[in-house]
């Protein structure tokens, strides 16, 4: 077992990591910013060490900061988390060419799966369903090509950064007048917000559900499912509630799609957790990306199979093989993930910085939260608006529904706006109860 982890991260993540380890004995180093020193993971870790100011270029993006701090401790291994670095291949090979261990996969395999014309050329190879697209980068200074890609493919199309991330440097064009436009639009954003203009097309689907498969591999030839996760309700491509399993969605094509995401991590040789994302439309799966690191919404699918990720992402990165097989895991259940995010109801502004002057946290049966905050804790501008993560577990998607409304009443936090209305608003909604939603049903039902 790894004897010594410094945790490359912050907040909620960061405290479940922290758990993880403390579980299986693992010493843990915590590393933060100078306003970061007040963090629960911070004031339970064996060490501590701040590497640099509030900005994140100075501190959780720091590469040298963070290997000197492992080097300094006598530390084994680094996780970064989500977010951050963790997807960073130049990290990742630096941490490996340092000789520690990245609890991650290796770096080039997050090149290959970072570069999503790659992974996209990839996934064609071994046969996973993709959306037709340009087959590749599209030349800024060829527009009367690009006119045909886009006829060929047929409009709407999407442009996208092929570097890209977080909703930006992506443009839908619905006409051949949009498109010039649009391609240096979307090729401006990703230099400047990636430093990388590489940019695709592919077919734009109108009324899609996002779904993902989560997988663990240990890099020694084995490879599991843990299943899907719904990931539909977002806003500007960015997600505010996860559940799984997946509706409506007929086990034979879930393990179907499951087998090919398997076959995926066995040919590349990953070894980690990772998470293949789908556009799901007429019962058709259209493989969009690969996420090489342990997501947001892990909690929902730990509460279905009972497998603990994070612990799962020790145990293969201390070298162990996986500990169960494909016929091991079942699904049991439903769970709902509602992101709490210090934002306006309505604007989804960010109301951060501010202080939590009182915090209720709910509980009961089936209810989970996962969160760093506390009465008193200081909300900063510097990082992401997510707070907290409340999830709740039944033996059917209506109990999980009915604990969730519950939870959400109950749980209390003053001092900052959240988005608690909002999620309120979504799980009372007839349309997603009956789990009847798309990519768009939360800018259509709410935001318009």
């Amino acid at each position: 077992m790894l004897d010594k982890v410094v945790i490359a991260n912050r907040g909620e993540i960061a405290l479940r990591i922290l758990r993880g380890c403390k579980e299986l004995g693992i010493k843990t180093v915590a590393i933060h910013s100078t306003i970061d020193r007040d963090l629960k993971h911070v004031l339970l870790a064996d060490e501590t060490i701040c590497i640099g100011p509030a900005s994140p270029f100075k501190s959780y993006l720091n590469i040298p900061a963070i290997i000197s701090a492992a080097e300094i401790t006598g530390s084994i291994a680094i996780h970064p988390g989500y977010g951050f670095l963790s997807e960073n291949a130049d990290f990742a090979e630096q941490v490996e060419h340092s000789g520690f261990i990245f609890i991650g996969p290796k770096s080039e395999i997050i090149r290959l799966m970072g570069d999503k014309i790659a992974a996209i050329k990839f996934m064609k190879k071994i046969g996973i369903p993709c959306l037709p697209g340009s087959n590749g980068p599209i030349n800024i200074e060829n527009m009367e090509q690009n006119f045909k890609i886009a006829q060929s493919i047929g409009y709407p199309v999407i442009i996208k950064a092929s570097h890209g991330g977080g909703g930006r440097a992506l443009k839908v064009v619905y006409d051949k007048k949009e498109l010039k436009s649009s391609i240096l639009f979307v090729y401006t954003e990703a230099k400047s917000n990636f430093g990388n203009g590489l940019i695709y097309m592919e077919k734009y689907l109108k009324n899609p559900r996002h779904i993902e498969i989560q997988i663990i591999a240990d890099g020694q030839g084995n490879a599991v499912s843990l299943f899907d996760r719904d990931c539909s309700v977002q806003r500007r491509h960015q997600k505010l509630i996860e559940e799984a399993p997946a509706m409506d969605i007929h086990n034979n094509l879930r393990h179907y799609i499951s087998e090919f995401c398997i076959k995926a991590c066995i040919e590349i040789g990953y070894c980690g957790v990772g998470t293949f994302e789908f556009l799901y439309e007429n019962e058709n799966f259209f493989f969009i990306e690969m996420n090489t690191r342990i997501q947001v919404e892990h909690p929902v699918t730990e509460m279905i199979t009972g497998i603990d990720i994070i612990k799962e992402q020790l145990y293969i990165h201390s070298g162990q093989s996986l500990s169960f097989k494909q016929k091991d895991i079942t699904i049991s259940g439903h769970a709902i993930e509602c992101r709490i995010n210090a934002e306006n109801s309505k604007t989804l502004l960010p109301s951060n910085p501010g202080k939590i002057t009182r915090l209720h946290v709910p509980g009961g049966f089936g209810v989970r939260w996962e969160s760093h905050i506390y009465t008193g804790y200081s909300i900063s501008s510097y990082y992401d608006s997510m707070i907290g993560k409340l999830i709740c577990f039944g033996e059917d998607r209506n109990l999980s529904i009915s604990r969730m409304r519950n939870a959400l009443t109950e749980l209390i936090i003053e001092g900052v706006e959240t988005n608690i209305p909002l999620q309120l608003q979504i799980i009372n909604n007839q349309i997603f109860q009956k789990g009847c939603v798309n990519i768009h049903f939360l800018e259509k039902t709410f935001l318009n």
